[in-house]
């Protein structure tokens, strides 16, 4: 149960003073759906103005303000044009006050002429004029500009303002609860910082450097708490120990003899299975650095040990690959495999249901129909969940009840993760690594064009196609933002149909997931030869016949993002190539990320270089949800702090008696607060 302390943040926003249904919805879209989230809408930058006596004293450009008087209303000609308001300095300086639309009601409101109004703006020049369009600000004399030096700025969505959101914030803060100090208190003394309620006002008041690490760091510490609280319950728990003897994996013929660090892997792999605490493991290897081996290595241990094992995966289409290739590679050993899906209806189903419960299945592919009520196993002891799906307690809860004892898991990723994040994205659990490609992989050709040669682009498309091989063209957004200049994948789709005619198919995240695979199985069968898509192909099927990759507005994507998406090209044996489109307005960052993409194709080295260029201060291209699981902490702050928070945690949990005692009793608020709460959920008690 959340403390009660906390109650009074986790109330909906309507609780708020000025929020009805009309504001909910904004709100809603910015991930404001309560006051606690309000509380920790942190400002993305702060206007800072400087007082003026005169126009003299200010330059073009800079935010000031100043005492003026209204002199001259002047309205445009037409509805469009602009609304001004002549107004003088203390020396009989002009400057004009420029309003648009609605806004001019307001201006006539606002300034009546003779009148002194202290104005707050941006200082502009128009022709020999100088202006002020829009003022942030204006009070009467004695009013309270002068407090506004500093004022910050907040992220919108349409339908609120800065001032509306300022007004939210400030009831939000006096909401806040004083809660217990959670960190510990030789590091909270090193850093000199503010109290937790004293750290979120100062926040938003000004460009508080203590206040904002702070804040990070609770997040941090409130994630490695969490994190191991899961490490810890899972070694309390009772696993299986697995140990093979050979007669299985021994019958195995793979096309490539296994790497080193993929023997290495299945080493560190096996040394888990026999252990008496269940395997919490991750796979992290680069785009085609062969943990389905590895896997299937595993799989195998537990059915060398009478066991049986389940791959789960993140969509039915990528289920049935995996069915597939699993299916090839064990021929030779004689285990039987099943494929398990939401699709599968009547005797088939129960076919697979009775196999599944007396253990003549040893190895079951699927999606998260295989976890569901209806679905028994005889003795699961190992389940294996491929990319998208990172192994949460949640999932781990539902598999408990699946085996005789908590089933060993192995989770894989195909994204190169920075060592940094790894602590922040997978503190539970211990990581092997493959960073050596086998043998005979082909490197993609990786070219930077300019946007401007898109019509050669797509001849170069027909040619691949008509000699018939597959392409991929990706987007960066679904439909055009007017606000904008980026190609939308339904606008592109529509001109490529109208070249290629049925041969090209559509896939983004807002189509129907019916409508996604079906598409995804024309392509992935060959009966389409080129896919637009949206980035959902970030993970997809293998397509052996697809050589082609085109990346439009590619500067708009992460290094790590792009590696992905290259991935999905040079799974067959012919060269395949990835041709990366550049808009015309490309920064010194941008330029050096293309280049590195066409110097390397290490996803690791490329993980490590994009958090070194974005922790310079600039995110480029659209920010990924997926960068970290954080809100707060920066990547920078996560460099400098996660270390040193999960030191802490480590402290709580070895020297401070974890969640018991005052500063326990602490951590677990902190840990309600972030919503990390399922690490309490795991204690007995909890």
């Amino acid at each position: 149960m959340r403390p009660d302390i906390l109650n009074p943040l986790f109330v909906e926003t309507d609780a708020l003073e000025g929020v009805g249904p009309k504001l909910k919805k904004p709100l809603e879209k910015l991930g404001l759906g309560r006051v606690r989230d309000i509380a920790y809408h942190l400002p993305e930058r702060f206007v800072t103005r400087r007082p003026v006596d005169n126009l003299d004293e200010a330059s073009v450009g800079e935010q000031i303000v100043i005492a003026l008087t209204p002199v001259e209303h002047k309205a445009a000609r037409n509805n469009r044009g602009p609304y001004r308001v002549l107004a003088q300095d203390t020396p009989g300086n002009i400057c004009a006050l420029t309003y648009f639309g609605r806004a001019s009601y307001t201006a006539k409101k606002l300034l009546p002429v003779g009148e002194k109004r202290w104005v707050a703006g941006r200082l502009d020049e128009y022709g020999q004029m100088l202006q002020i369009v829009h003022p942030d600000h204006v009070v009467e004399d004695g009013g309270d500009t002068l407090a506004r030096l500093c004022e910050p700025v907040y992220a919108l969505s349409e339908g609120l303002t800065q001032p509306k959101v300022a007004g939210l914030v400030e009831q939000a803060l006096e909401k806040l609860p004083t809660l217990p100090e959670w960190i510990e208190s030789a590091q909270f003394d090193k850093q000199q910082w503010p109290g937790w309620s004293d750290a979120l006002k100062l926040a938003h008041k000004g460009e508080h450097e203590a206040a904002r690490n702070r804040l990070a760091y609770d997040e941090l510490f409130a994630n490695s708490l969490a994190l191991m609280l899961v490490r810890a319950d899972n070694r309390r728990r009772k696993g299986q120990p697995l140990k093979g003897d050979g007669s299985i994996r021994g019958k195995l013929r793979l096309p490539f003899p296994l790497t080193g660090v993929q023997k290495r892997a299945i080493a560190e792999i096996e040394g888990d299975l026999v252990q008496d605490a269940p395997m919490l493991r991750l796979l992290q290897g680069d785009v085609g650095a062969g943990k389905t081996v590895v896997a299937l290595e595993a799989m195998l241990v537990a059915n060398e040990a009478r066991t049986q094992a389940a791959l789960l995966a993140p969509t039915e289409i990528l289920a049935r690959q995996h069915y597939d290739t699993l299916r090839a590679m064990a021929a030779p050993t004689g285990v039987e495999i099943a494929l398990l899906t939401g699709r599968d209806k009547g005797r088939a189903r129960e076919s697979i249901l009775m196999g599944l419960m007396d253990g003549s299945i040893d190895i079951v592919v699927g999606t998260h129909a295989i976890f569901q009520d209806s679905v028994s196993y005889k003795d699961l002891a190992l389940v294996v969940i491929d990319e998208q799906h990172r192994f949460g307690v949640a999932q781990r809860l539902q598999l408990a009840g699946k085996g005789r004892r908590t089933p060993h898991a192995l989770a894989m990723t195909a994204t190169p993760i920075p060592r940094t994040l790894t602590l922040a994205h997978y503190g539970e659990m211990d990581v092997s690594r493959l960073d050596e490609m086998p043998p005979g992989r082909q490197p993609i050709d990786t070219r930077v064009i300019s946007q401007d040669r898109l019509a050669e682009v797509v001849d170069g498309v027909g040619r691949r196609i008509a000699s018939g091989r597959q392409a991929y063209w990706v987007c960066p957004m679904v439909r055009e933002n007017e606000s904008e200049d980026i190609a939308a994948a339904e606008a592109r789709h529509a001109g490529l149909k109208e070249r290629f005619g049925d041969d090209v198919v559509l896939v983004h995240g807002q189509l129907k997931p019916e409508l996604k695979d079906a598409a995804m199985e024309r392509f992935a069968r060959g009966e389409a030869k080129l896919l637009v898509a949206t980035t959902v192909i970030e993970v997809g099927v293998d397509v052996p016949a697809a050589t082609l990759m085109v990346i439009e507005q590619a500067e708009r994507f992460g290094l790590a993002q792009l590696h992905q998406l290259r991935g999905r090209v040079g799974r067959g044996a012919e060269k395949s190539t990835c041709l990366l489109l550049r808009g015309s307005a490309l920064s010194e960052t941008g330029r050096e990320r293309l280049a590195l993409m066409r110097e390397t194709q290490d996803g690791f080295r490329l993980a490590e270089e994009d958090l070194r260029l974005r922790g310079g201060g600039e995110l480029l291209g659209t920010r990924q949800s997926g960068d970290t699981p954080f809100r707060i902490a920066t990547l920078e702050q996560i460099a400098d702090f996660l270390p040193q928070a999960h030191d802490d945690a480590r402290l709580l949990m070895e020297r401070d008696g974890g969640l018991t005692g005052d500063r326990g009793e602490a951590a677990r608020i902190l840990l309600y607060l972030f919503e990390r709460d399922w690490g309490v959920q795991l204690l007995r008690g909890g």
